[in-house]
């Protein structure tokens, strides 16, 4: 019943690239959000309300995301020209991270 002097580590909380496959702790990614007002935003604090996806600060898995159209399947909505823009902007902005694809995503029927 004493009071313990003991420090909890924080949880890591990781999520996948919906590019790549790759899972990474979610402040290393950007997230993508469909709000419910069916707009599709870049969320860059990870906090707006909404629907979200992630992707690695990557043009090689934004470029993998418009082949495969992962987002607008995962966000279940059309995604704008103008949000692959502004991704792409912002990543040549930051510079990109190194990622490679994987071999096993984890899903079945690949």
């Amino acid at each position: 019943m004493g009071t313990k002097n003991t420090v909890h580590a924080r949880k890591v909380v990781l999520r996948q690239c919906t590019g790549c496959g790759q899972r990474k702790e979610k402040k290393e990614l950007i997230r993508i959000i469909k709000t419910p007002e069916e707009n599709i935003e870049v969320d860059f604090t990870g906090k707006k309300n909404g629907r979200g996806a992630y992707i690695c600060n990557s043009v090689e898995c934004l470029e993998l995301v418009k082949k495969k159209k992962a987002l607008e399947r995962s966000l279940k909505v059309t995604i704008p020209e103008e949000v692959y823009e502004e991704l792409e902007k912002e990543m040549i902005g930051s510079g990109e991270c190194e990622c490679t694809p994987s071999a096993g995503t984890g899903r079945k029927g690949g």
